[in-house]
């Protein structure tokens, strides 16, 4: 079994590989620390499974994870995220991800969900499984947010803990100029202009501790 990591922090990467090979025998990994080297090794290489964060310098992972269900839709995708189940599980599943972890997770929750997608099978905590219940039983359940791209709703949320639009360039790898489209963006799609109000939007609907 090969499992390609994909994370922009080393430290975190050498973290899991080392927990993996720990406790699963014979396990290779390979790593990738932005979504073009991961989107080149998953062509390129022959795994079994992808462990994936969301937030990567320049691509976003979710949307890495919507190139990789295209251009290899036999590999599964565990996305393993510092961000809560609440922000974006639904949107990894429904994008065709095996799973969705949080990094806050304890480590043996990690292993059950690797040996489970490898073993064919899905990986839903019960948190994430509540999540997606109540997606699909709620016709009337719609938010603004929901219109927003992943990257979209990524910068609303640095936005709503104050960062100002120069530190969330540096921080995603884009551009000032790029981080204020999506602002604009944002604001249009929420209906939403300053950022004192948007981040009471975020706060009111659970984006932001």
């Amino acid at each position: 079994m090969t499992v390609l990591i994909v994370d922009d922090h080393a430290v975190v990467r050498k973290g899991i590989v080392s927990l993996l090979r720990e406790e699963i025998l014979g396990l290779e990994t390979a790593e990738a620390a932005d979504a073009p080297a991961a989107f080149q090794a998953a062509m390129d290489g022959n795994f079994d499974l992808v462990l994936l964060d969301i937030t990567l310098p320049g691509r976003s992972g979710l949307d890495l994870l919507r190139d990789l269900r295209a251009g290899r839709p036999q590999l599964p995708v565990l996305v393993v995220s510092a961000h809560a189940e609440r922000d974006y599980a639904v949107r990894a599943i429904k994008l065709g991800a095996a799973g969705y972890l949080s990094k806050q997770s304890a480590p043996d929750a990690l292993i059950t969900a690797v040996n489970r997608i490898l073993s064919g099978r899905r990986y839903l905590s019960p948190e994430v499984a509540d999540l997606l219940a109540g997606a699909i039983g709620s016709n009337t359940g719609e938010v603004a947010h929901d219109a927003l791209s992943n990257r979209e709703l990524e910068v609303l949320k640095l936005i709503a803990t104050g960062q100002s639009l120069k530190s969330i360039s540096t921080l995603l790898d884009l551009s000032e100029k790029t981080i204020a489209t999506y602002r604009s963006r944002i604001s249009t799609k929420l209906g939403i202009s300053t950022n004192v109000d948007l981040t009471r939007y975020a706060v009111k609907h659970g984006l932001i501790d």
